[in-house]
C-alpha cells in the first residue's frame, strides 16, 4: 500500500513538473545525433568521450529553453490575446538568441578540449555564419516548430473535445426534458378526444387509451439509452399517429403512413430522432375544406439505411393550426442532434413551399 502511495505521489509530481518531457526531448535529439554519428554505440562513445560533445548539450539545453519560453510565456501572453505582430517578433528574437547560445557551445568545446575549431568541426572562427545559419539555425527552428505544433494541436483537440462534450450534454439535457414532459396541448387534446369517444365508440376509446398509455410508458421509462430498437420507436410513432388522427377530419384529410421494411436484421436508432418530423406534419397540416389536405409518410428500412419521407399540405397563410404549439425539441434541435449522433451518415432535405411542406431524411446504419 505504501509503495503504491509513493508511486502515485511521484506520478503527480512528475505530471505537475512535466518531467515526462525530458525523455521526449532527449529522444528527439538522440535520434538526430544517431543519424549524424552512426550507430548507438558510436553515439554513446561520442557523448562520453568526444571533445566536441559539449555542443550537443548546448543544443539540448537552449532549444528546450526556447521551446518552453515560447509555449508557456509567449503563446499565453501574446498569441492567445491577439497580439500577433508582437508574438511573431518575440518568437524570431527567441530563436536568434537561443541559436547564439548554441553556437557558443562550439567555441566552448574548442576551449575546453584545447583544440582549434577547425580540428574539432572543420571550420575556422571567421566562418561563424556557417555555424550559426547552416548548422544551428535549421535545428533550432525545427525544434521550436515541433514544440509549438504539439502544443497548439493538443490545445485544439482539448477545446474540440470540450465543445463536443458541452454540446452533447446540452442535447442530452434537452432530450431528458423532452422525455420528462408531455406537450400539454397534445395531452389535453388527446384526453378530450378519448373522452368524446367513450359514448360514441367505446372500443375505439379503449384502444386509444391503451395507445396513449404505451406512449407515456415509452416516453418516461423505455428510452433512456443512447440507442433503442427501431421497432420501439416505430411503435411510438404509430401510436402518436393513431391519436392525432382522432382530431383530423377523415372526409377532408388524406392520411397515409407506409412502412417498407426490407431488412431481416434488428436495427437501433437514437430515441426521438424521427418523431419531431411526424409531429411537425400534424402541427402544420392544412385544415381548410375547400382545398386538398393531406399527410403522406413513407418509411423505408433496409440493411444499409433508413429513409423517411413526409409531406403535408399547408394553408394559405403557411400554417395549419391557428394555435401554435411549442415545438418541443423542434426541427432545429433535431438537426443538431443529427449532426452530433450521425455526423457522417445522414442527409436531411427540407422543402418549405407555399402550399406544402416536405422532409426527406436518410440515415445510414452505423457499423458497430
Amino acid at each position: 500500500m505504501n509503495l503504491r502511495m509513493d508511486f502515485n505521489r511521484l506520478k503527480k509530481i512528475a505530471l505537475r513538473l512535466k518531467l515526462y518531457h525530458i525523455p521526449f526531448w532527449l529522444g528527439y535529439h538522440l535520434v538526430w545525433l544517431t543519424i549524424n554519428v552512426g550507430s548507438l554505440s558510436q553515439v554513446w562513445e561520442y557523448l562520453l568521450h568526444s571533445d566536441s560533445s559539449v555542443k550537443f548539450y548546448f543544443y539540448v539545453i537552449f532549444q528546450i529553453i526556447g521551446v518552453y519560453f515560447n509555449l508557456y510565456y509567449l503563446i499565453p501572453k501574446l498569441l492567445y490575446v491577439g497580439r500577433y505582430a508582437s508574438y511573431i517578433f518575440s518568437v524570431l528574437a527567441t530563436i536568434l538568441v537561443c541559436n547564439a547560445f548554441i553556437v557558443s557551445g562550439y567555441f566552448l568545446a574548442s576551449y575546453l578540449s584545447g583544440k582549434t575549431l577547425f580540428e574539432l568541426f572543420g571550420v575556422y572562427p571567421y566562418q561563424f555564419t556557417t555555424i550559426y545559419f547552416v548548422w544551428a539555425l535549421p535545428s533550432t527552428v525545427a525544434s521550436m516548430t515541433l514544440g509549438m505544433s504539439i502544443k497548439l494541436g493538443k490545445n485544439w483537440l482539448q477545446a474540440e473535445k470540450r465543445r463536443l462534450r458541452l454540446e452533447k450534454e446540452h442535447l442530452e439535457t434537452e432530450l431528458k426534458y423532452l422525455k420528462s414532459q408531455i406537450n400539454p396541448h397534445f395531452l389535453f387534446n388527446t384526453i378530450n378526444s378519448i373522452f368524446a369517444l367513450i359514448h360514441k365508440n367505446p372500443d375505439l376509446a379503449s384502444e386509444s387509451l391503451a395507445n396513449f398509455s404505451d406512449m407515456l410508458r415509452f416516453q418516461l421509462y423505455e428510452c433512456n439509452d443512447e440507442q433503442i430498437p427501431l421497432e420501439k420507436e416505430l411503435r411510438f410513432i404509430e401510436n402518436f399517429i393513431d391519436l392525432e388522427k382522432l382530431r383530423l377530419d377523415p372526409e377532408h384529410t388524406e392520411m397515409q403512413f407506409d412502412i417498407l421494411d426490407q431488412t431481416l436484421h434488428q436495427k437501433s436508432i437514437a430515441p426521438f430522432i424521427l418523431i419531431p418530423f411526424v409531429e411537425n406534419a400534424f402541427k402544420h397540416v392544412s385544415k381548410g375544406k375547400g382545398q386538398p389536405n393531406f399527410i403522406r409518410m413513407t418509411l423505408k428500412v433496409t440493411d444499409s439505411y433508413l429513409k423517411l419521407h413526409i409531406e403535408n399540405s399547408k394553408g394559405p397563410n403557411g400554417l395549419g393550426h391557428e394555435d401554435e404549439r411549442p415545438k418541443g425539441i423542434g426541427l432545429t434541435n433535431v438537426e443538431r442532434r443529427l449532426h452530433l449522433l450521425y455526423p457522417e451518415s445522414h442527409s436531411l432535405h427540407i422543402d418549405d413551399q407555399k402550399d406544402r411542406f416536405s422532409v426527406l431524411l436518410k440515415l445510414e446504419w452505423q457499423k458497430n
